[in-house]
Protein backbone atom coordinates (compact mmCIF):
# COMPACT_ATOMS: atom_id res chain seq x y z
CA UNK A 1 0.00 0.00 0.00
CA UNK A 2 2.78 2.40 1.00
CA UNK A 3 4.61 1.58 -2.22
CA UNK A 4 1.50 2.35 -4.30
CA UNK A 5 1.07 5.73 -2.59
CA UNK A 6 4.73 6.59 -3.21
CA UNK A 7 4.41 5.62 -6.88
CA UNK A 8 1.30 7.76 -7.31
CA UNK A 9 2.98 10.68 -5.54
CA UNK A 10 6.07 10.44 -7.76
CA UNK A 11 3.85 10.28 -10.85
CA UNK A 12 1.90 13.40 -9.83
CA UNK A 13 5.11 15.33 -9.12
CA UNK A 14 6.62 14.24 -12.46
CA UNK A 15 3.55 15.40 -14.41
CA UNK A 16 3.56 18.73 -12.58
CA UNK A 17 7.26 19.25 -13.28
CA UNK A 18 6.82 18.33 -16.95
CA UNK A 19 3.94 20.81 -17.37
CA UNK A 20 5.91 23.61 -15.69
CA UNK A 21 8.90 22.97 -17.95
CA UNK A 22 6.80 22.78 -21.12
CA UNK A 23 5.07 26.08 -20.23
CA UNK A 24 8.48 27.78 -19.92
CA UNK A 25 9.54 26.39 -23.30
CA UNK A 26 6.30 27.57 -24.93
CA UNK A 27 6.62 31.09 -23.53
CA UNK A 28 10.22 31.38 -24.81
CA UNK A 29 9.24 30.03 -28.23
CA UNK A 30 6.30 32.41 -28.55
CA UNK A 31 8.54 35.51 -28.61
CA UNK A 32 9.14 36.67 -32.18
CA UNK A 33 10.58 39.63 -34.02
CA UNK A 34 8.26 41.36 -36.49
CA UNK A 35 9.80 43.69 -39.06
CA UNK A 36 7.50 46.42 -40.34
CA UNK A 37 8.72 48.79 -43.05
CA UNK A 38 7.37 52.33 -43.34
CA UNK A 39 7.25 51.67 -47.10
CA UNK A 40 8.26 48.60 -49.10
CA UNK A 41 8.75 50.57 -52.33
CA UNK A 42 10.86 53.66 -52.90
CA UNK A 43 10.11 55.58 -56.08
CA UNK A 44 13.01 57.81 -57.10
CA UNK A 45 10.79 59.43 -59.69
CA UNK A 46 12.67 61.06 -62.57
CA UNK A 47 16.16 62.08 -61.54
CA UNK A 48 19.21 63.36 -63.37
CA UNK A 49 22.17 61.19 -64.22
CA UNK A 50 24.93 61.23 -61.56
CA UNK A 51 22.57 62.61 -58.88
CA UNK A 52 22.54 61.18 -55.36
CA UNK A 53 21.15 57.63 -55.51
CA UNK A 54 21.01 57.09 -51.74
CA UNK A 55 17.63 56.36 -50.14
CA UNK A 56 16.49 54.95 -46.78
CA UNK A 57 14.03 52.22 -45.92
CA UNK A 58 12.90 52.80 -42.31
CA UNK A 59 11.59 49.87 -40.28
CA UNK A 60 10.37 49.08 -36.77
CA UNK A 61 10.59 45.87 -34.76
CA UNK A 62 6.95 45.38 -33.74
CA UNK A 63 7.63 42.01 -32.12
CA UNK A 64 8.62 41.05 -28.59
CA UNK A 65 12.04 39.58 -29.43
CA UNK A 66 15.20 41.27 -30.73
CA UNK A 67 15.33 41.61 -34.53
CA UNK A 68 18.55 40.61 -36.26
CA UNK A 69 19.08 41.30 -39.96
CA UNK A 70 21.47 38.62 -41.17
CA UNK A 71 21.75 39.46 -44.87
CA UNK A 72 20.59 41.95 -47.50
CA UNK A 73 20.87 40.97 -51.18
CA UNK A 74 20.15 43.16 -54.18
CA UNK A 75 19.11 42.10 -57.67
CA UNK A 76 22.23 43.64 -59.26
CA UNK A 77 25.62 45.13 -58.45
CA UNK A 78 24.30 48.61 -59.28
CA UNK A 79 22.45 48.67 -55.94
CA UNK A 80 24.51 48.63 -52.74
CA UNK A 81 22.86 48.06 -49.32
CA UNK A 82 24.13 49.22 -45.93
CA UNK A 83 22.55 48.26 -42.59
CA UNK A 84 23.33 47.81 -38.91
CA UNK A 85 24.46 44.38 -37.80
CA UNK A 86 23.33 45.13 -34.21
CA UNK A 87 20.05 43.65 -32.92
CA UNK A 88 17.02 45.96 -33.04
CA UNK A 89 15.16 45.67 -29.74
CA UNK A 90 11.35 45.39 -29.59
CA UNK A 91 9.69 48.74 -30.29
CA UNK A 92 12.88 50.26 -31.74
CA UNK A 93 13.50 51.40 -35.32
CA UNK A 94 16.31 50.99 -37.80
CA UNK A 95 17.31 52.00 -41.31
CA UNK A 96 18.41 50.16 -44.41
CA UNK A 97 20.40 52.47 -46.69
CA UNK A 98 20.33 51.74 -50.41
CA UNK A 99 22.65 53.41 -52.92
CA UNK A 100 21.69 53.06 -56.58
CA UNK A 101 24.30 53.84 -59.25
CA UNK A 102 22.71 56.77 -61.12
CA UNK A 103 25.21 56.83 -64.00
CA UNK A 104 22.95 54.41 -65.90
CA UNK A 105 20.27 56.09 -68.07
CA UNK A 106 16.66 54.90 -68.34
CA UNK A 107 13.95 53.36 -66.24
CA UNK A 108 14.91 50.90 -63.52
CA UNK A 109 13.25 48.54 -61.06
CA UNK A 110 15.41 46.62 -58.59
CA UNK A 111 14.64 44.33 -55.67
CA UNK A 112 16.25 44.09 -52.26
CA UNK A 113 15.84 40.88 -50.23
CA UNK A 114 16.12 41.30 -46.46
CA UNK A 115 16.90 38.12 -44.50
CA UNK A 116 16.31 38.26 -40.75
CA UNK A 117 14.93 36.31 -37.81
CA UNK A 118 11.57 38.09 -38.24
CA UNK A 119 8.32 36.21 -38.45
CA UNK A 120 7.31 35.49 -42.04
CA UNK A 121 10.79 34.95 -43.50
CA UNK A 122 12.47 37.11 -46.12
CA UNK A 123 11.10 40.56 -46.93
CA UNK A 124 11.26 41.82 -50.53
CA UNK A 125 11.64 45.57 -51.03
CA UNK A 126 11.71 47.47 -54.32
CA UNK A 127 13.26 50.63 -55.74
CA UNK A 128 12.24 52.15 -59.05
CA UNK A 129 12.68 55.30 -61.05
CA UNK A 130 13.89 56.86 -64.26
CA UNK A 131 17.27 58.44 -64.89
CA UNK A 132 17.58 61.14 -67.55
CA UNK A 133 20.71 62.80 -68.96
CA UNK A 134 22.01 65.88 -67.11
CA UNK A 135 21.33 69.15 -68.91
Amino acid sequence: MKRTVNTILIFILSVGLFNATSNKIESKASKVAIISFESEVIDYGTIEQYSDGTRLFTFTNEGDAALLITNVRTSCGCTVPSYSKEPILPGKSGELKIKYDTKRLGAFTKTITVTSNAEGGNKILKIKGNIVASK
